[in-house]
């Protein structure tokens, strides 16, 4: 423990912050020094890498989304991630020119299994084992995040909201804060939001996961995303199913509320295909539409019904994605959508950051999570730490 109020008792703190999102796509690392804590926190971005995730590994956690998977494999993977996600860590601080020694913390949030917040009781699962990677970089770490507000009663996510108030809060502006991943998320943020308030967040819907796991099915494989949009872009959408899709009752259900492959995997894009008989670029098109009207249409009723949050900030994989992001500018006119890189932050390393600020909160014994988006009766001091071997 004294190693950790050492580390506390210090005005700036060096983390690597990891991520793995819903997409599975590879691993976001950053390196960022971070000081203060709280309403107090500044950051400086040291160096950013996407990390690959082996095709071997990469099926195995796809393998592990489905509802046979066995609870072997779920020891085994968890273990070979972690070292994976500690080959990222240091990967990113040798990029960075830094050295192992001189960075106090690794936050990370690992990949998500199962995500069950309407589950009785609740749960969520993110695997990546922390004490490999505590182990493998000699840096203690902070993993494991969701369950603490759970335990306090909420839905143990969105979590980045928390970040989202302390980096990109504007004493003047509003904002809406979007991230898209597998999963779109957005916080709301009104000008001169602080901590007393009361900030809006939760998961709109599918982000990426369904256009993603659409291009995998069509190509066979050997594509994962669709590049710049460009294949939707060639198709014809069907407003019909669109409509359809937008029956689904998670877009009328009020926040707090989160999300994930459960709802909008596999599962769903086989029965879409089958019911709609859509295909090729045409349902790439439709579920290019409907990620777009899902989106828009849970900031129109939830996120900001006034209008009043005039600019919308885009992070995740899902701004590289050009026909997407010219669709959003029509669902959520006339607020200014613009790319996170415009604000000085990678597009790509929000979440990585966040989680980065996040073991930061951990640390300092300060709750993370925001009770208004989670719908946790309490502020709750999140994630687990795994010391390094001595």
């Amino acid at each position: 423990m004294r190693t950790l109020i050492d580390i506390a008792s210090k005005q700036s703190r060096r983390i690597v912050g990891l991520m793995t999102g819903t997409s599975a796509d590879g691993i976001d690392a950053v390196l960022v020094d971070v000081e203060g804590f709280g309403p107090t926190t500044e950051f400086e971005m040291l160096g950013h890498i996407t990390h690959p995730l082996p095709d071997e590994l990469r099926a195995d956690l796809f393998m592990l989304f489905q509802p046979d998977a066995r609870v072997d494999d779920l020891c085994r993977v968890n273990v070979a991630l972690g070292a994976l996600l500690a080959d990222a860590a240091m990967t990113v601080i040798g990029e960075a020119g830094a050295e192992a020694s001189s960075v106090d913390l690794v936050g990370s949030h690992g990949q998500t299994i199962r995500h069950l917040p309407q589950g009785s009781p609740p749960s969520t699962l993110q695997i990546g084992e922390a004490a490999m990677i505590a182990h493998h970089t000699g840096i203690a770490t902070v993993a494991d995040f969701r369950p603490a507000d759970m335990a306090a009663g909420g839905e143990g996510a969105p979590l980045v909201p928390m970040v989202d108030l302390l980096l990109f809060a504007h004493p003047d502006r509003g904002r809406l804060m979007l991230n898209i991943g597998g999963i779109a998320n957005v916080t709301a943020l009104p000008a001169g939001a602080d901590s007393t308030t009361g900030i809006l967040a939760f998961d709109l819907g599918p982000g990426n996961a369904l256009i993603d796991a659409a291009v995998g099915h069509l190509s066979g494989g050997r594509e994962r995303y669709d590049a710049g949009g460009r294949r939707a872009a060639g198709g014809e959408a069907s407003e019909e199913w669109v409509e359809r899709l937008m029956k689904h009752e998670f877009f009328r259900r009020p926040p707090p509320k989160s999300t994930g492959r459960e709802e909008f995997g596999t599962e769903f894009l086989a029965q879409l295909m089958i019911d709609s008989g859509l295909e090729g670029a045409d349902l790439l098109a439709t579920l290019t539409l409907f990620t777009a009207r899902s989106i828009g249409a849970g900031v129109q009723r939830f996120g900001d019904p006034e209008g009043q949050l005039g600019e919308v900030w885009v992070s995740g994989g899902g701004v590289h994605n050009d026909h997407l992001m010219a669709m959003l500018e029509d669902e959520l006119a006339p607020r200014q959508v613009r790319s996170l890189n415009d604000l000085g932050v990678p597009a790509d390393a929000k979440e990585a950051v966040a989680f980065a600020v996040l073991a930061n909160e951990t640390l300092m014994g300060r709750a993370g999570n925001v009770t208004a988006a989670t719908g946790a009766g309490v502020g709750a001091v999140l994630g687990k730490i795994s010391l390094p071997s001595v």
